[in-house]
């Protein structure tokens, strides 16, 4: 009977921590997308604002200007945030890759538990057909 690898639960829980950061990754990077969608948006907001009326008197221009002011202060905050969010997928990126690695020096010990045991129990099987021949060749000439 095969040995079972005595790490499999360290390796289990690795991989659990593995699993987790790289869901944590995946949340980072779409929060970014978001927010970089969201800057782009505003963007285009502020773009088409000054073409999309007519200015036909202090009023509105007042208004025009103050909905621009107003959009470039959002695009300030929208840049900040895209900048924040991009610092999370960083450390989230970080976190998956230091799990990445303790599992994978765990399944590397696991590999060469399995190719030692499997060598193992070949030569075990190897030796008990060897002496089954012997024997059969021993009692054959006895007789």
């Amino acid at each position: 009977m095969a040995r079972r690898f005595p790490l499999a639960g360290l390796l289990r829980l690795r991989h659990a921590e593995q699993d987790r950061a790289a869901a944590s990754l995946a949340t980072a990077n779409d929060r970014a997308r978001e927010a970089a969608d969201a800057r782009i948006a505003a963007r285009r907001t502020l773009q088409d604002s000054g073409t999309a009326m007519p200015i036909e008197d202090a009023a509105t221009l007042s208004a025009v200007a103050a909905a621009r002011a107003a959009t470039r202060g959002m695009l300030r905050e929208l840049d900040a945030v895209v900048e924040h969010r991009r610092a999370d997928v960083d450390r989230a990126q970080g976190e998956y890759n230091t799990a990445r690695r303790s599992a994978l020096g765990l399944e590397k010990l696991e590999e060469q538990h399995t190719v030692r045991t499997t060598a193992e129990a070949l030569r075990t099987e190897q030796n008990a057909l060897d002496e089954i021949a012997a024997r059969s060749r021993t009692e054959g000439g006895t007789r």
